[in-house]
Formats: C-alpha cells, sequence, structure tokens
C-alpha cells in the first residue's frame, strides 16, 4: 500500500525533473512529467499566457535557458498538497529576471504521477531584492 509520503517523495522526483528540464531546456525531460493533454497557463505581467502542451515546449527549445545564460540554479518546492490520487505543487522560479511562481495539478496516469496542468505567474520584488522572503511579503 502507498502512503502519502511515498506519493509526496514521488511527486518531489517529478519535480526536481521538471525544474531540470525548465532549467536546462531539455524538452524531452519536460515531456516526460507533462501528460500529453497539459494546459499551460496565467500570466506574465499582467498579459494573459495560455498555451498547449506542445505550445509551451516549442517556447522553451526556442529561448536559451538558465544554464546557458548562466543564471544561479535557485528553483524551489514551497509546498505540495496530496489529497487521494491528485496532487497540487507550489513552486518558485526565479529566471530571466522574473520571479515565477507555479501552481502544479498532478495526477497519477499509467501508475506515474505527471503534470496536467500548469498556472504560471510573476511576482514582482523589491529591486535587488530575489529571496525567497522578499517574494512571499
Amino acid at each position: 500500500m502507498t502512503n502519502h509520503t511515498d506519493h509526496a517523495a514521488a511527486i518531489a522526483a517529478v519535480l526536481s525533473d521538471y525544474f531540470k528540464g525548465v532549467f536546462k531546456g531539455d524538452i524531452n525531460r519536460l515531456r516526460s512529467v507533462f501528460h500529453p493533454q497539459a494546459l499551460v497557463a496565467g500570466d506574465v505581467n499582467g498579459q494573459g499566457y495560455f498555451k498547449t502542451l506542445e505550445q509551451y515546449l516549442d517556447g522553451v527549445k526556442n529561448r536559451k535557458s538558465p544554464f546557458e545564460l548562466g543564471e544561479s540554479y535557485r528553483m524551489e518546492i514551497i509546498s505540495i498538497e496530496v489529497i487521494n490520487l491528485i496532487a497540487v505543487a507550489k513552486l518558485r522560479l526565479p529566471m530571466f529576471e522574473f520571479n515565477y511562481y507555479d501552481l502544479l495539478s498532478l495526477t497519477i496516469v499509467d501508475g506515474k504521477w505527471v503534470i496536467v496542468n500548469k498556472l504560471l505567474t510573476n511576482v514582482s520584488v523589491v529591486p535587488g531584492d530575489i529571496s525567497p522572503q522578499a517574494s512571499q511579503r
């Protein structure tokens, strides 16, 4: 029998792959953690953002990655909430001079946790203050 701790650990592993995929621009790794019908939506500086998974991956493929730009890896899991076979993860991804927050919905498909929905937004911070504490004020 799988318990909450096992689910949280499996989800954390998926999120680790997600972070690595975003940071290095690895669309194959990203594709492995998303359901093929996942949607990506939200806003960036007040501008609406809505894409299919393939549109999102195409954008990742056609930009320089944070790794290629020499950025520091500062992505973090803020929380994971598991209810039965669904979960929501709150993440922070500071990159490209943005302070992104993602809310990812996950579920188990074919015995594996996958991301089925990604909501994102950029939260402004005080110039020069990009610490996690500053973004949570």
